[in-house]
């Protein structure tokens, strides 16, 4: 057990349980997402401005801390997995209250949201209800091969980012809606990528997963179709931003091609080893995938909030 984990039982006893199933080691990730949508809604010069930080903030908390916590911990009741989880080392067991727990922590996000524009609370909903579609019997459609992969890149792909954006209050222009689209696809890069270090785990409960249904190689080659889309859509909201005839085009490409290298730097390597790797391996590039995705996240904020 390491030192963190110590000092958290001795502080919160047995209820450290609930706090390490909420997967807090994930919600900078989540919290760097959803805040691209805010980033892009009213651009870096105006991210400061006190009338609409203090409603960002509130939105982000609750998407971060209610909505996603809550969502990963309501998944971790039904799952009971015993081995390495996304975001959680050596998972202690869930505790024997943790779905109404869970599903507790996202409805007080639900009725905070109140006080957010309308279009923010109804993403906010969205996303509950694709969450236990996700996770809760008998719906459970994290076992459904396909279902898992849809469910997951709209809502953390696409409707995350819109969140942070609807916490403002502007209308999403054309534009701007390509943008937010482009990252359902990138997650659809990412999703099977996690889920391939599980597949033992996978295959005991019976779940038919994405990557289970694929295997490795497969799962990569729709990782990189995927990423592939995902970056023609944000050239083409480049060519609609008009990048094509500005001057300041030149560096904006630029940004964009490095986001779409660090993908390829991570899944081609992958792809040429993967049926020669073990799960440690696997999930040691699914963390460099984030990374990827971080890189993505920084260049579109660059690029479209400048």
């Amino acid at each position: 057990m390491s030192r963190a984990r110590e000092a958290g039982y001795r502080l919160l006893g047995a209820r450290f349980d609930y706090l390490l199933h909420l997967r807090p080691v994930e919600w900078p990730i989540m919290a760097a997402h959803t805040a691209v949508g805010y980033f892009l809604a009213v651009g870096l010069a105006g991210a400061a401005d006190g009338e609409r930080l203090g409603p960002a903030l509130l939105g982000l908390a609750l998407w971060v801390g209610c909505l996603n916590g809550g969502t990963l911990a309501l998944n971790s009741a039904f799952d009971r997995d015993e081995g390495d989880i996304a975001y959680l080392r050596n998972p202690p067991p869930p505790p024997r209250r943790l779905a109404i727990f869970a599903l507790s922590l996202m409805a007080s996000g639900q009725m905070a949201a109140l006080a957010l524009p309308l279009a923010y609370q109804v993403t906010f909903a969205g996303c509950f209800v694709l969450s236990v579609l996700y996770s809760v019997p008998p719906f459970r459609l994290k076992a459904v091969a396909g279902a898992d992969w849809l469910i997951n890149m709209v809502g953390f792909g696409t409707l995350t980012p819109l969140a942070g954006w609807a916490t403002t209050g502007r209308p999403v222009e054309t534009t701007d809606a390509i943008v937010l689209v482009a990252f359902c696809p990138l997650f659809a890069a990412l999703y099977p990528l996690t889920q391939l270090y599980q597949l033992g785990e996978d295959t005991r409960r019976g779940d038919r997963t994405l990557a289970l249904i694929l295997g490795v190689r497969r799962s990569l080659d729709a990782a990189l179709v995927a990423a592939t889309a995902a970056f023609a859509l944000f050239a083409w909201a480049g060519t609609r931003s008009g990048w094509t005839s500005s001057s300041s085009g030149g560096w904006r490409w630029a940004a964009l091609a490095v986001g779409i290298l660090a993908w390829l730097a991570v899944l081609v390597p992958w792809r040429a080893r993967a049926g020669g790797l073990p799960p440690a391996q696997h999930q040691r590039r699914m963390y460099q995938a984030l990374a990827a995705w971080a890189v993505t996240d920084f260049a579109v904020v660059l690029v479209w909030g400048t």
